[in-house]
């Protein structure tokens, strides 16, 4: 009895998969048992004309067990270890042949990429086994370090690997350099709103959530896709988590080290956004993992999906439960939204009147629940520009680039701080980290003390404005936060019409 070793997927994880090989006498077919879905059982004809591609003609009664028996096993990830597996019993590739196999066959022998590449090298170097996946993974497995993969385009190129005959040359690690990509809208690009360009810049140093609210045409939806341009380029470290998440997503891996940015319709259910569904694939949340989530019209999304981001958004991970399991899926994500400050939308518009009434403008703003507001460190109102303004201002606004390096100044700062503590950001310091190693200075806590009763600020709401003045300091290079920083972070915490 022949054992080769596939994998299958378990939300943004791989785990092995044992497939055993036994061929017997009688009339020839192929039976796969050990919970598979439709397109295992369907790899039955794909691997006996791929196998008959290259002259193996099968007799008797093939059976494949997929052992643990218990584990469910889906997608088109286990043809190739099936066909390996069959191969070898049969006598066609010597027996002392080992591994992780991974591909979907052809009926004519060619493998086709598969989703899963990265978690399959992450399970390939934990167990110490040589990967064998199909040449269009070739780029996704080697982002891991310290494992030894090898690519091919056919079954034919893996047999003889096998047997010794032409070896495949191994898949050298290599993860992409970080670029300055000029990325539209440049700040440049946006006239006035400085009190919304800081707020972005603050939110980005400290990857702090934010909403905009202003009237339509204010450029709320602009200066949301704006922030891709001053965010820094992703870490070695973030940049295999997200792609651990394309990979296992099936995602087309565009590998560069720019952060995601997810831009989400409000139409989209809570399995969009949470993930989950019957193979439990990650949604959008851990899709925008160390990026931008964008919550457009966010007073348009359902209820339950908006109250369904109040775990995540405050731990950086989403637990996702169904009857075929349980998984933990990475959450952490910078969250920008934007809205109508009433129905009509020109509520203390300059240009034209608000036509709604009082109950109208009070039900709206109750579309958002005070603890998602709170969860939402910045919030900034976005007023519209009337055309003379429009065009007197002048294009000597300050782009995005310059921006960026002040950013990645406060981030590296950051980093060095809080590194030892296991976090990265300002936004993810916890209760006691706050209390112990956030620097305020005496004038700030009596600052703090005399002023911060008249914001009704809540618990939560108190921690965030620390977090924001933190942040601060550090785009100014102090080591300390001054009573200057607070009274900043403190505009940032109340004054739209939906906190009323």
């Amino acid at each position: 009895m022949s054992r080769i070793y596939g994998l299958t997927l378990k939300g943004i994880d791989a785990l092995p998969v044992e497939v055993e090989v036994c061929l017997t006498g009688g009339l020839f077919s192929i039976s796969i048992v050990g919970l598979a879905d439709t397109a295992i059982k369907e790899a039955r004809e794909r691997v006996r004309i791929s196998l008959g591609t290259l002259g193996i003609k099968l007799k008797g009664h093939v059976s494949v067990n997929l052992a643990p028996a218990d584990l469910p096993k889906e997608g088109s990830l286990l043809d190739l270890p099936i066909a390996v597996g069959i191969a070898r019993e049969a006598g066609f590739i010597p027996e002392g042949v080992g591994g992780i196999f991974m591909g979907e066959l052809a009926l004519d022998g060619r493998l086709r990429q598969v989703r899963g590449g990265v978690p399959a090298a992450f399970l390939a170097r934990q167990m110490g086994l040589p990967l064998f996946a199909p040449r269009g993974n070739a780029v996704d497995v080697s982002m891991v370090e310290g494992v030894e993969a090898y690519a091919c385009s056919n079954i034919a190129e893996l047999f003889c690997h096998l047997r010794g005959e032409r070896p495949l040359q191994k898949l050298d690690f290599a993860l992409p350099e970080a670029k300055d990509l000029a990325i539209e809208p440049d700040f440049a690009d946006i006239r006035g709103q400085a009190a919304a360009k800081r707020g972005l810049e603050i939110a980005a140093a400290g990857s702090h959530g934010v909403i905009f609210v202003g009237s339509p045409g204010s450029g709320k939806t602009m200066l949301a896709r704006a922030i891709r341009g001053i965010l820094p380029p992703l870490s070695d470290d973030e940049l295999i988590e997200v792609m651990r998440i394309r990979s296992a997503r099936g995602m087309h891996l565009n590998v560069d080290r720019t952060r995601p940015f997810r831009a989400v319709h409000h139409t989209s259910s809570v399995v969009a956004i949470c993930g989950g569904g019957v193979d439990l694939k990650p949604g959008e949340l851990s899709l925008a993992h160390r990026g931008v989530l964008f919550l457009d019209e966010i007073t348009e999304f359902r209820r339950d999906v908006l109250e369904s981001l109040r775990q995540p958004l405050e731990d950086g991970s989403i637990t996702v439960s169904r009857a075929s399991g349980t998984v933990t899926y990475p959450a952490s994500v910078l969250l920008v939204a934007a809205c109508n400050p009433c129905p009509c939308g020109y509520l203390g518009d300059v240009v034209k009147s608000c036509s709604c009434s009082p109950s109208d403008i009070d039900r709206y703003a109750k579309k958002l629940s005070g603890p998602i507001l709170d969860r939402i460190d910045i919030h900034l109102q976005v007023p519209r520009l009337t055309p003379e303004e429009l065009l007197e201002l002048g294009g000597d606004a300050e782009n995005s680039l310059s921006v960026k390096k002040r950013v990645m100044a406060a981030r590296a700062i950051q980093l060095e701080r809080w590194h030892p503590f296991g976090i990265n950001y300002n936004a993810e310091l916890s209760e006691k980290m706050i209390k112990r190693h956030l620097g305020l200075t005496r004038e700030a806590k009596m600052f703090i003390k005399s002023v911060g009763v008249n914001f009704n600020l809540t618990g939560r709401g108190l921690s965030r404005v620390l977090k924001i003045a933190r942040t601060i300091a550090d785009l100014a290079g102090e080591k300390n936060v001054r009573d200057a920083h607070l009274a900043e972070a403190l505009t940032y915490r109340g004054g739209t019409v939906l906190e009323r």
